[in-house]
This record gives structure tokens, sequence and C-alpha cells, in this order.
């Protein structure tokens, strides 16, 4: 029925039935609720006293580790407003290595500090303006009291790249055995070009059993032995100063396609094309023999033919060598990979000092050492179970990129809480002289830096309330890093002296990654979820008589009638 002459509004359906849509502050604060939850199952990962996690995938595969990255992609997270705290911990671990757990709480506990106002009606914006004032101000202050280390004594530079590596393995699995393995990681740095220090030219290779003392560095390449044919035993498997050849070539005789189709006439036109092949490859090998190489990599196969051929000349090959171990080999013995076996001079051949295969464990080894251009090197890790060598692997890499980090900036801060106290205090001295809701914010901001030195004290089994009293009284009588002693009686010491040290890039990394993610997840005030979202995809349909087509076969042309 129809009141004052107006006519019903119709109702407009914008959206597909079912769908799921919330706004405002209960989706604002379902969201931050969402990120705590995460936070809080990385929080007892944090400092050199955190826990390891088991994560079990639907496979049944186990992993153990402490790396804030990797539980981040092994938990399956389905929340969309959580997925943006996996992005960052990606982001700060491709970009640094280390941080990966401290950002994702920082993110959280930035949003947590504010949860109060937003309740109480604080326009978003406002407190987004509040984090990135106090943000510029963290970034300004860091830079103001970052140490840089004088680079032209290499004893002194090469010390503290060793401290910066043991600072990184302090809150993992190998935290025991951290000055052997700071060496190995320094050393694998320094081996590197220091143009580009391209970290992906340190290979890693994992060998069940031994102890971890056991490792190795190899500066040079190593590869686990490829799959042979019969005559690779006959191989000689040692060499000095050998020349070495790299190919992309396929040195074996290949079977007749299904599709191929020959019409001869008599049996002699069959052994001409036999011969024919076996011509082909004749020549290639006698190319490659003519060039002097005494070790020979292809990534492609090579045949039993080849293989016993090569081993009847003291000739060593190896087939099907993965991309980027012979891609190491040609940065360190030098020349370059070959797409055929004609024209090759000596500048597309590499040399080494000394070429064995060598029994690792219980695998064979190939390894390539006293490289003249080595710009590369190997880790070999051992270790009693595979998830624990997995854990060391994921380790040394942190170790890696914070320390590749420190030789291309040169500037530390202290860490263990020293430099978020530093930060804090001088934020809430700054929020201080600024009128309005923005002082609130910036106050929270502070407050939230605060999680890192708290969390590491509570991992630790510290009072955390008397830790952080204790620091900010130092904070404030001028003490520049004061921060968290998990192993003294105080619970505090001058972290700089006890050369806990990081590159600030990690904190500068860290800080902003978080500052932006609190932001963006502030700005989210609706989420609009379509039903199709939440079921399995299956995939675009095929089109009608495909499957026939499959199983008739590729190329084989119409049955006969």
């Amino acid at each position: 029925m129809q009141r004052g002459g107006m006519s019903m509004q119709p109702t407009v359906l914008l959206l597909r039935e079912g769908t799921d849509t919330s706004q405002g502050t209960p989706q604002l604060l379902s969201n931050i609720s969402a990120c705590l939850a995460i936070a809080d199952t990385l929080a007892t990962t944090l400092g050199p006293r955190g826990m390891d996690k088991l994560i079990v995938s639907d496979r049944g595969d186990a992993q153990i580790t402490n790396d804030g990255a990797t539980i981040m992609k092994l938990l399956d997270i389905v929340h969309p407003a959580a997925r943006t705290l996996v992005d960052i911990a990606r982001a700060q671990d491709s970009e640094v290595g280390d941080g990966t757990t401290s950002v994702v709480l920082l993110a959280a506990h930035l949003l947590k500090s504010v949860r109060g106002y937003i309740e109480e009606g604080v326009s978003p914006h406002i407190i987004s303006k509040g984090f990135r004032k106090s943000n510029q101000l963290a970034m300004e202050r860091i830079n103001q009291i970052q140490v840089t280390v004088d680079k032209s004594d290499p004893e002194r530079f090469r010390s503290l790249l060793l401290k910066v590596a043991s600072t990184s393995m302090s809150s993992k699995l190998i935290h025991t055995e951290k000055p052997f393995f700071s060496k190995m990681v320094v050393d694998a740095v320094q081996s590197l070009d220091p143009s580009d220090l391209d970290e992906s030219l340190i290979g890693i290779k994992k060998i069940p059993g031994g102890g971890m003392q056991d490792s190795l560095l190899v500066r040079g390449v190593a590869f686990k032995k490829t799959f042979t044919y019969a005559g690779a035993e006959q191989q000689p498997k040692s060499f000095k100063n050998p020349l070495i050849l790299c190919l992309n070539v396929e040195l074996e005789l290949k079977a007749e396609k299904d599709n191929a189709e020959v019409r001869i006439e008599q049996v002699s036109e069959y052994q001409a094309i036999v011969d024919a092949e076996w011509e082909i490859i004749f020549r290639k090998l006698e190319a490659i023999a003519k060039t002097g190489a005494k070790v020979v990599l292809s990534k492609l196969p090579i045949g039993d033919l080849a293989t016993q051929w090569f081993a009847d000349r003291d000739i060593f090959c190896a087939g099907r060598v993965p991309a980027s171990d012979l891609r190491r080999v040609v940065q360190a013995v030098g020349g370059s990979v070959q797409s055929t076996c004609s024209d090759i001079g000596r500048e597309h051949l590499g040399t080494c000092g000394n070429f064995e295969e060598r029994q690792v464990g219980g695998e064979r080894y190939n390894l390539f050492q006293e490289c003249p251009k080595a710009k590369t090197c190997t880790l070999i890790l051992r270790g009693g179970a595979d998830q624990f060598i997995e854990e060391v692997e994921r380790s040394l890499h942190d170790a890696v990129m914070v320390v590749k980090r420190a030789v291309r900036n040169g500037q530390i801060v202290a860490g263990g809480g020293a430099v978020e106290m530093d930060l804090s205090a001088h934020i809430r001295k700054h929020a201080l002289s600024i009128p309005g809701k923005m002082q609130l914010i910036m106050t929270a901001f502070a407050h939230a830096l605060e999680i890192i030195p708290r969390q590491i004290s509570d991992n630790a089994g510290l009072d955390s309330t008397d830790v952080l009293n204790k620091l900010r009284m130092r904070h404030a009588k001028g003490e520049l890093w004061a921060g968290v002693d998990v192993d003294g009686p105080d619970g505090v010491r001058n972290n700089m002296d006890a050369f806990v040290w990081e590159p600030s890039l990690v904190k500068v990394n860290a800080i902003s990654s978080a500052t932006e993610a609190a932001c963006l997840i502030l700005s989210v005030d609706e989420t609009v979820r379509n039903p199709q979202s939440e079921q399995q995809n299956p995939g675009p349909r095929a089109p009608p008589g495909a499957a026939a087509r499959a199983l008739r076969g590729r190329g084989r042309g119409m049955p006969r009638r």
C-alpha cells in the first residue's frame, strides 16, 4: 500500500546471494583480533631463549623451526587481513633475512595499542597519520645513533661481521655452535664478488649423518654425484689443474619417436641411418677431446656410449648437472657454458687447482677447489635428522643475509631491545610537545615498540615488568645501548659492549614494514567475501570430446579402416 503519494523504493540487489559483507568498527576490530592471534603464535619464538614450533602439513611432513617467515609460510592463514602479516614477514626475509618475527609482533602490537581509541570512535586516518609521523621520527633517530664501522681495517671489519652473524644465530637452533658457524658464514660471504654479493652463489648441500661440527665450507663448488652409466667407475676421480668444459649438449643416442616414420627399401639403408647417428655423436666426442678438457660437465644427459668413450681417454664426465650448480661452477672456474661442440677455444674452458670425487657421509660429491676465479662457495651441512639440517639451513640463510647487509652498509645498532627502548623514549618525549589526539597515538606507538624487549624477557623467564622499568630508568639517564641481558642476574646490560650487534637496516626495514602494514589494516573498514571464494576451485571445464582425443594418443594420425 502506498502512503502520501510516494512510490515504494524497489530493492536493489548488487551482490550475488550468499555474499558475506561486514563493515564498520566491528570489522576493523575483527581484523585487529586476527592479527593479534597470529602474533601470539609467533611471540614465543623471539629472542635467544625463544621456543621452536613443530608444524605438520596436510601430507604429514613435519618441520621444526623458529624462523618467523617460515612459520608464517607453513601456517595456512585464510583470514584476508591477517595475510598482510604473512606478506610483510616474507618481504623482511627476502630483503634483510632477519627480524621476521619482530616485524609481525610490531605490526600486531601497534594495532593492539590503538584498539581502545578505535572503540572510542577516533578516526583511523588520525591514527595512521600519527603512526607515519612516529615512523619518520624513528627513522631519523636510527640514522642519528647508528654506529658506522670502519672498513679500512680488514681485521676489525671481519670481527664486526663475526659478531653480527653470531647475534643473528643466537635465537636459532644452532646457538650452541655460534663460533663455528659464524666463521663459516663470514668466510662464505667474503668469498663472493664484493660488487654484487649474490647470495644465490653460496650453494648449500645437506647430508644427513654425522654431527654439526662435521659441516664444512668448500671454497669453490661441490655438488652431489649425478646419475651415471657403467663406464663412469673406470674414469679417473681426481685431477690437478684440469681444464673444465661446461656444456648444454646431449651426448647420447636417441630412441626413435613414436610418431617418426622412415621408409626404406633394403637393410643397408637402415644401417646407413644408424651409422649416421653414431657418426654424429662420435664427431661431437672427438671435438670435445681435442679441446684438452679433462672434466666435462653437461646440463643434459651423457649416455653410456659417451661415458665409456670418455673413460677410455681418462676424461671425467657428469651429465644432468643441475643448472644452479653448473652456473656456480662457471663462476668459480671461468669459461662459459657451450651449446655446441664445434669451435670450442681455450677461452671457453675453465680450470681449478684440484678436482676430486669424494665420499661425504653416505653420498659421493664432486669437489672443485682452489679455483682462480672463485666468486662462489658451498656449505656442506651435516646433522642427525633431516628436519634439524633444514632448520640449520634456514638459520644460516638468515645469517648470510644479515652479514651481506652489514658488508654493504656497514652501519650497526645494538640488539636485545636496546634500540627499541631508545626509540620509544625518543618518540614519547617528542609526543609531549604535540597537542590533540596525535599525542595519544604517538605515545601508543612508543608503547608498542616496547613489545620487543618485553617479549625477549618473557621468553627468557625474566620478570618483564621489572626489566622494562630498569631499562626505562637507564635510557632516561642517557644510557643509549641499555638492552635485555638473558644470561646475567640483573637482566639488563650495555648490549653494544656485549657485542649484540645488528645491521641498522634490519630495524629500519622492520619498523617501516610494521607501520605500513598497521596503516593498511586500519584503512580497511569493509570486507566483501564472494561465496565462491570459500569453495575449492576445480578450474575451467574441458571442451567436449577432449578426453576421447587425449586417450587416442597424440600425433599418430587417424586409425586405418
